[in-house]
């Protein structure tokens, strides 16, 4: 069957790993000094490992190939140890762990300030604003800057009405929940029946979350406009990277 791939370009790879860590299936290993696909069934065709390839050498192409299955992955973590617990958010590149994402992290929150926080307000201007549910041509789309964000990022960013929302229509999902396609179509097809003025993409910085920068990218590059994307990433800790 067709579908969509990693493919990396074996000349321009350098062997750096920054991809092995961002590939929450384990499907890609450094082998005699060059990032290689173990397997087609072990990746998801998702691109979380694109925006963290220094040499660009990573791309997605539609080929033929054995479908995703998530047991095999299952299993094939298990085999190699990538499924054991963990603190470290970046594994070293060698290590090739499951996905740095989903592991068990304890915060200790910020301790609270002065401020009377019951007086805040809400910032939404819309509903709904689940990504898949959202109409592609809404009223609120047109002439709007569109805030697409990480479904973990509210609550890891505390100010994020004030700081990102204000203003903004929004957009929100999580790269790991549906067919990485549907959210590339619904984002092409909202890019193309509205007017946005500009895209903000607010991510985590797990690697995993690159999924959804890689979606806006693809939809940004499909739709036939020119409109300015910006990336910001959130730390677990609710700090700005």
């Amino acid at each position: 069957m067709k579908r969509k791939i990693v493919l990396i370009d074996q000349v321009k790879c350098n062997g750096c790993g920054e991809c092995v860590p961002s590939c929450a299936e384990g499907a890609i290993q450094i082998i005699n000094g060059k990032a290689v696909l173990s397997a087609d069934n072990l990746c998801d065709g998702l691109g979380a490992c694109l925006g963290n390839c220094p040499q660009n050498a990573i791309t997605i192409i539609q080929r033929d190939a054995e479908p995703f299955h998530e047991t095999v992955t299952a299993k094939a973590l298990k085999e190699s140890g990538q499924a054991a617990g963990g603190q470290n958010l970046r594994p070293h590149a060698h290590e090739n762990r499951g996905c740095p994402g989903a592991k068990s992290i304890t915060l200790a929150p910020a301790a609270p300030v002065g401020e009377d926080h019951s007086r805040r307000k809400s910032q939404l201007g819309q509903w709904p604003v689940q990504l898949t549910l959202v109409p592609a041509g809404a009223p609120y789309f047109q002439d709007a800057d569109l805030l697409i964000t990480a479904d973990c990022v509210p609550l890891a960013y505390p100010d994020y009405h004030r700081d990102f929302l204000a203003g903004k229509a929004v957009a929100i999902g999580c790269p790991k929940q549906p067919d990485a396609g549907d959210y590339v179509r619904k984002l092409t097809d909202v890019f193309r029946r509205s007017t946005i003025k500009s895209v903000t993409v607010l991510r985590m910085e797990v690697p995993c979350c690159g999924g959804i920068v890689a979606a806006a990218k693809e939809a940004l590059a499909g739709c036939g406009k020119e409109i300015p994307l910006k990336v910001v990433t959130i730390g677990i800790s609710g700090d700005i990277k």
